[in-house]
């Protein structure tokens, strides 16, 4: 495993880290769970992702229950605020400070552990004041209960007024948290050239385009039997964009790319997004323990310039890329 600083900070993390968002708590039973957790250990990962709005709290329960016995310095846990969490009431969801004081306590008790690494605002919240949000933070990070705050999914305006408040306040604003894939390259043109001049890193969810870039989805075939793009548990709704006869054409091209590379494609499609030098970390999931090992090869790998060419090559105008792409809800839905 190799490690990277996040952000501007002297903070550093594996560069594969594990997430918990479609399965745990929702998609795989707990002891299964546990198993890919221990796994991702076992594969060198030391960073593990979660959210409080993930299966509506319970995946940070399983990934609690799953690490309390590691020593806690050697992990570094991230998880979120923003979702809608507990019964959904008119103050259970956004960035208010009363939101953000109850989850940062709630996500402690379930992760089972005195503080996270790092905090991050799952969503921008234009019903909020962003001083408010940001004065919540810095309360968080002052009382110990964070040490660093990231966001996720911010465009690149939203990052530069959130930063300029979290200097303001006396923390660290070190990372956002965007979807980037081959096939979805939104934060190139203006979020990561306004994280580079701030000095936040990307910690980068999707790589593999929701399974795409598996390869295991053919042109003109029905999906494999439980994979993601038949599971009517959100799965397959997340994928549905991607499950287009051209993407998935474009896709299988990448197959002698990821051969001559002497990688497997989820491998490629991994390694990939780390060779964007403002990428930290790519988060990868799993619901069974034997789909770490295969993730975990990519870090380290260093693709040269004419692979990358033949990728873009292969990938083309099938890339979503439009900046606008990088939006929170412009209303909370409870």
């Amino acid at each position: 495993m190799e490690f990277r600083y996040l952000g501007n900070s002297g903070f550093k993390v594996s560069e594969i880290t594990f997430g918990n968002w479609l399965t745990h708590g929702s998609q795989v039973e707990n002891d299964v769970a546990s198993e890919c957790v221990r796994a991702a250990l076992d594969a060198g990962i030391s960073t593990f992702d979660t959210a409080d709005v993930y299966a509506n709290t319970a995946a940070e329960t399983v990934l609690g229950e799953a690490l309390k016995n590691e020593r806690r310095e050697s992990l570094e846990i991230f998880t979120k605020v923003y979702g809608p969490t507990g019964p959904k009431g008119k103050n259970d969801l956004g960035l208010s400070r009363k939101h953000i004081m109850e989850s940062i306590n709630g996500s402690l008790q379930r992760l089972q552990t005195d503080y996270v690494d790092l905090y991050q605002a799952h969503r921008y919240d234009f019903e909020t004041p962003l001083e408010e949000t940001m004065q919540a933070f810095a309360d968080i990070v002052r009382q110990g209960k964070a040490l660093y705050i990231g966001v996720s999914e911010w465009t690149a305006e939203q990052l530069r007024e959130g930063h300029a408040l979290s200097r303001e306040l006396g923390f660290q604003l070190i990372s956002n948290q965007p979807q980037y894939s081959m096939l979805w390259r939104v934060i190139e043109a203006e979020v990561v050239p306004a994280s580079e001049e701030l000095g936040v890193s990307q910690i980068v969810w999707s790589p593999m385009a929701q399974g795409v870039l598996s390869g295991k989805y053919l042109p003109g075939q029905p999906a494999p039997e439980g994979s993601r793009a038949t599971d009517d548990k959100g799965g397959a709704k997340m994928i549905e964009r991607w499950m287009r006869d051209d993407v998935l054409a474009g896709v299988q091209e990448l197959k002698p790319i990821a051969e001559e590379a002497g990688l497997s494609m989820p491998q490629l499609a991994v390694a990939w997004v780390l060779q964007n030098p403002n990428v930290a970390s790519a988060i990868v999931g799993a619901s069974r323990p034997e789909q770490i090992a295969d993730s975990v090869a990519a870090a380290g790998v260093k693709l040269e310039p004419e692979v990358l060419k033949k990728i873009d090559d292969a990938i083309g105008s099938l890339a979503e890329r439009d900046p606008a792409q990088t939006k929170s809800p412009a209303k909370r839905e409870a």
